[in-house]
């Protein structure tokens, strides 16, 4: 009997088939897929941590051949289990085959199920509660220095979290542009988290004195407004590099955020290892962020100076570079042109960046700004922009300028998407809606380009992009000039005056004659008030000399 039902190799196969290997092989994948589903829907509607599914899944597989070799060696008798080579197949082949389909078919049938229910139910709630769940805004730091001018160091240690965090894909980081308009520890901080569409903020605190750092943390559940946890870090000064890293890997792991080998890889590296070259470059970021807002060229040569010393304390500071490079092309763009071998020395500077740190989202921004600001190569420009996103998903200006080459290009969804995924990211930026109101404008959506200037307008009363697509919206595409002059006469005198002036060129077609005379006479000729329209233009044309020329 041994022998007969020894294994012939000439017919392995028909003796797996003899032995139900095939039949176990299905059994086991079906029901394996069945408890994975249950795995992943059911699992998180029980807030059971995402590590349990994975060995949910792992287990499954490393018994996979297990079954398999069990099933070679042992045969479900009605006496019970017992060796192949002892069973006696024939009493109980008629049952036993029946049974192996009634258990496929129970098993499949209740696979599609859960698969349905979980795949129109449960998904949709968890992605919508975890996506919540795991977003953050960090407030600005607090500075409890008795010098007032270490603010810099504060916001400093504040903004490396973010750009850290940023790179988390698992996570929704607000942008500094839109935190930097909060208070430290706002009265209100549910309503705060609500405006910026987050579930957890952090607070923080910076104390910076006699060669020592103390930085305090607390991240806040805003919902229920309850501590998720709090931590001090004392550090000498020539030891804080670390610190936002210890701080950004804490939040991370608070928020179960999944984190691949080069986010975990992101969040522990550190620019540089020298202190002051680091302090230096701290110094840079708050200049250069100064320099954006008042676009004065005094400004940005204080944040050059500090990149410039921090470059030359640790050369390999790939970080510094790209940000020295940033801050001069955005004085290209908005202050004065640099001349082409200025724009090289530029790109030299991103090249070294580059070198030091090939995956560096600063470089790659910088790159990208360098094509879109200094030569207009839009395609270059978005491969270095879309390759930033990559590494730093929650980079919102990065967003911004895919947006933005995008409608040079007249590639007007794909704009609008990137546009309102910015906006996402830096919900009181008014900027972002005031330019998708513009890009509503060019596409004739009249409707929605009010929409998203009201919005700008809402956030910033005093942005005069938005106020002068406003007021392009309602004459040109709404042809209701009573509706933007009351629009015109509720604006600040500011306001008033940037659109009266200089201001209001390239708001409308570039060169048009709302550009050239000023928003305030262009109003008053087209509704037919041609002496208020005289007046206005004589004030203006006494205190402009470009005006008198062609008047």
């Amino acid at each position: 009997m041994a022998q007969e039902r020894a294994v012939n190799p000439k017919n392995f196969f028909g003796e797996l088939k003899r032995r139900n290997v095939y039949k176990v092989a299905i059994a086991y994948a079906v029901v394996a897929w069945l408890l994975m589903q249950v795995a992943s829907q059911i699992f998180p509607f029980f807030e059971i941590p995402n590590w349990a599914v994975r060995l949910v899944v792992l287990l499954l597989i490393i018994g996979f051949p297990v079954a398999l070799i069990l099933a070679w060696a042992f045969e479900l008798t009605p006496e019970g289990i017992k060796l192949t080579e002892s069973a006696d197949r024939e009493a109980a082949e008629p049952s036993r085959n029946k049974a192996w389909i009634y258990i496929i078919i129970v098993a499949a049938a209740l696979s599609v199920t859960v698969f349905f229910v979980g795949r129109y139910t449960a998904p949709k709630v968890t992605r919508s509660s975890e996506s919540l769940a795991k977003s953050i805004a960090v407030l600005p730091f607090e500075n409890l220095s008795r010098d007032p001018d270490n603010a810099y160091f504060a916001e400093g240690i504040k903004d490396e979290i973010v750009t850290k965090l940023a790179t988390v894909h698992d996570l929704k980081v607000i942008s500094r542009t839109s935190t930097a308009k909060y208070q430290s520890k706002p009265d209100n901080l549910k309503a705060v988290a609500q405006e910026l569409g987050v579930s957890t903020v952090l607070e923080g605190a910076v104390q910076k004195t006699a060669g020592k750092v103390r930085v305090n943390v607390q991240l806040i559940d805003a919902r229920a407004d309850t501590h998720l946890w709090a931590k001090s870090y004392d550090r000498e000064l020539k030891d804080v590099l670390g610190v936002e890293s210890e701080v950004s890997q804490e939040i991370a792991d608070a928020l179960q955020a999944k984190l691949s080998p080069s986010e975990s890889h992101a969040l522990a590296s550190a620019g540089t290892r020298d202190a002051e070259a680091y302090d230096l470059f701290l110094r840079g970021e708050y200049e250069f962020h100064q320099a954006e807002n008042v676009l004065a060229s005094d400004a940005y040569d204080r944040a050059d100076a500090s990149y410039e010393q921090a470059l030359i304390r640790d050369p390999k500071f790939a970080q510094a570079a790209a940000a020295l490079a940033r801050s001069r092309l955005s004085r290209h763009w908005y202050v004065s042109a640099l001349t082409p071998a200025e724009l090289e020395k530029v790109k030299s500077l991103i090249d070294r960046a580059l070198a030091l740190a090939p995956n560096s989202p600063e470089a790659h921004f910088a790159l990208g700004l360098f094509f879109y600001f200094g030569y207009h190569q839009y395609e270059n420009a978005l491969t270095e922009f879309n390759r930033t996103i990559e590494l730093q998903p929650n980079n919102a200006l990065a967003r911004q300028y895919c947006a933005w080459v995008y409608r040079r290009r007249g590639e007007w969804e794909r704009s609008l998407a990137d546009a309102h995924r910015a906006e996402e990211l830096d919900p009181r930026d008014a900027t972002i809606p005031a330019n998708i109101g513009g890009t509503y404008l060019s596409l004739r959506q009249g409707k929605d380009a009010e929409q998203a200037e009201l919005r700008a307008l809402a956030i910033d009363p005093h942005n005069t992009i938005a106020a002068a697509f406003l007021l392009i919206t309602r004459v040109n595409g709404e042809g209701d000039v009573d509706s933007a002059r009351r629009a015109f006469d509720g604006f600040s005198e500011d306001t008033k005056n940037r659109l009266a002036g200089q201001g209001a060129r390239g708001y409308g077609a570039g060169g048009d004659v709302a550009a050239v005379l000023g928003m305030a006479v262009y109003l008053d000729v087209i509704g037919r008030r041609f002496t208020d329209a005289l007046q206005t233009l004589e004030k203006r044309t006494s205190n402009n000399d470009r005006l008198q020329q062609l008047f």
